[in-house]
């Protein structure tokens, strides 16, 4: 996935709070609802809720992303 289209699929999810499929290095899949997406060269971070979890937040490298999808249901 192009890290410029992985940046707008995070930044649009978690400004409407719609959950998304990530998968990272090693083959990890993780889901929930990105709360912040930080591309600032020192942190290069995006921070998740997982679905059902409002208290647990996760930070999640963007280098260790290969791919995001919405992960909403039709």
């Amino acid at each position: 996935m192009q890290y410029e289209a992985m940046l707008q699929t995070l930044g649009w999810a978690a400004g409407h709070e719609v959950p998304v499929r990530i998968a990272v290095e090693g083959g990890a899949l993780l889901v929930g609802v990105p709360t912040t997406l930080d591309t600032h060269p020192a942190a290069l971070e995006v921070y998740l809720h997982p679905l059902g979890d409002d208290t647990t937040e996760i930070a999640i490298s963007l280098a260790s992303i290969r791919s995001v999808e919405l992960a909403v249901s039709t």
